[in-house]
């Protein structure tokens, strides 16, 4: 019995290893994942001709138009590099299958074929590679037609956001019958020269997309990005990390929002500090009214141990804005933590509060476990794309991202970092040698007195979004 000797990388040998139900691997580029799994596609497609199986191999992309965007020419490639394997397939210009016909390779976008994927019968495999923007949706119709015995799924990918389906399916679900591993240019035993070469150059010139490019890191900076060169920024300068936190002896918490009607409502908990502000928590949530968001608050406030509360900025349409009640946001919030705790975001202009933020974040540090979803907020905020044009527009893209942004640019508006500690005034001594300071002035943080409030609203008829 002749034994082939079949190299991959060390670390996906565990991946390939013993039953599956999911095999993947995710990570950035010159990892040799990719031509590993369309290697391994063909060794499982001889193995299974030589059983005497018959069915289908299915490469499948999101976005497939025509063969030059599937992975025909890899699966091409990679049989190819194995003498003894290439003399068992048959290879056309268009297609790829066994010698004696058994098991043969199809090739499908996820995005356009999807109902007649669910037609296909007798898939041994199905191997869907670039695999981050898949939807949730295109997910639910693949995975069942996988209706043979043994037959597997497998995935590879270049991460890009958290939020995508295909990150949430398969990394952060915990089954045993799935075998996912991390996949970056230094586990590639033969990584080349060449690309050596190209990973120092982006190294160096360009930073911002190295982590997410050769790492496997999620995407920080994309095109029609607001903040997150600026993020990126902060990551890089140490600004980002659980090291940022509560300073006891520092000024009172404050509170930025963005209140939604049957929408996201966002809230960042800010402290001033000289040479800028420390943001040390974030929440979001949909569905709530604003008495369930006052007593959410309160909780989040105790629990960290932060008893000094200096302000609650709410947007400017506070005044009219209500959570399905009676009576106004600012109203409720007036109710429970007193008018001078409660303040009026000024109205500005979107492209106004977009400065704000862009020149406020500089000087901002976070704590990167309370507010991961908030920055994934601040990344994830982009310009809105004009198909038509061809060109972003001014306004920012209405989506997840804009909610915690909102709320993020409104608290820059009003922020003023805390000024830098004075030495203490003497204005003279008493009868046993000891200086008299002088007691400070208590400084006012600007806010809305209670008649300005009553002055700016509506004189007549309810108050409802």
């Amino acid at each position: 019995m002749t034994t082939a000797k079949v190299q991959i990388p060390p670390k996906l040998i565990p991946v390939f290893s013993g039953e599956a139900d999911i095999r993947g691997s995710y990570g950035g580029r010159g990892s040799a994942k990719t031509r590993t799994f369309a290697k391994m596609t063909a060794i499982r497609a001889y193995m299974w001709s030589k059983a005497g199986r018959e069915g289908i191999i299915l490469c499948a992309r999101q976005f497939m138009n025509s063969l030059d965007d599937s992975s025909l020419e890899e699966v091409k490639a990679a049989i190819r590099s194995e003498p003894w394997l290439a003399g068992h397939f048959e290879i056309g210009e268009k297609y790829i299958r066994t010698i004696d016909g058994r098991v043969s390779y199809k090739f499908a976008g996820l995005d356009r074929n999807i109902d007649s994927i669910k037609s296909k019968s007798r898939i041994l495999l199905c191997w869907v590679d670039e695999a981050e923007p898949v939807t949730g949706e295109a997910w639910q119709t693949l995975i069942p037609t996988l209706r043979e015995e043994d037959s597997e799924l497998w995935v590879t990918w270049n991460p890009k956001s958290k939020k995508s389906a295909t990150h949430k399916r398969f990394r952060q679900a915990k089954d045993a019958r799935m075998k996912i591993a991390e996949m970056n240019w230094r586990d590639n035993p033969w990584f080349p020269a060449i690309l050596e070469r190209s990973r120092q150059k982006d190294l160096t010139e360009r930073p911002d997309t190295y982590d997410h490019v050769w790492e496997g890191d999620f995407a920080t900076v994309t095109e029609g990005a607001i903040l997150a060169r600026l993020v990126a920024d902060a990551r890089r300068e140490k600004r980002i990390g659980s090291h940022v936190e509560y300073d006891e002896n520092g000024p009172g918490i404050e509170i930025s929002s963005d209140l939604g009607f049957r929408d996201t409502a966002c809230w960042w908990f800010w402290q001033r500090k000289q040479g800028g502000f420390s943001l040390l928590d974030y929440d979001g949530a949909s569905g709530l009214d604003a008495d369930e968001w006052i007593e959410r608050l309160e909780k989040r406030l105790a629990e960290r141990g932060w008893s000094r509360l200096n302000k609650i900025w709410l947007p400017h349409d506070a005044r009219t804005k209500t959570f399905q009640s009676r009576h106004s946001s600012i109203e409720r919030f007036i109710a429970r933590f007193g008018m001078n705790r409660c303040a009026i975001v000024p109205m500005t202009s979107k492209t106004d509060r977009i400065n704000a933020a862009r020149t406020v974040i500089r000087k901002c540090e976070f704590n990167e476990t309370n507010c991961e979803d908030g920055l994934d907020g601040l990344i994830g905020w982009e310009y809105e794309w004009n198909e038509e044009t061809m060109t972003f527009s001014k306004e920012p893209l209405h989506n997840w991202a804009s909610h915690p942004s909102d709320a993020f640019s409104y608290g820059c508006q009003v922020m003023i970092e805390a000024p830098v500690e004075k030495q203490p005034e003497i204005t003279g001594y008493d009868p046993f040698g000891k200086p008299i300071v002088a007691k400070p002035t208590p400084k006012v943080l600007t806010e809305m007195t209670y008649n300005e409030f009553l002055a700016t609203k509506p004189k007549s008829g309810r108050e409802r979004i």
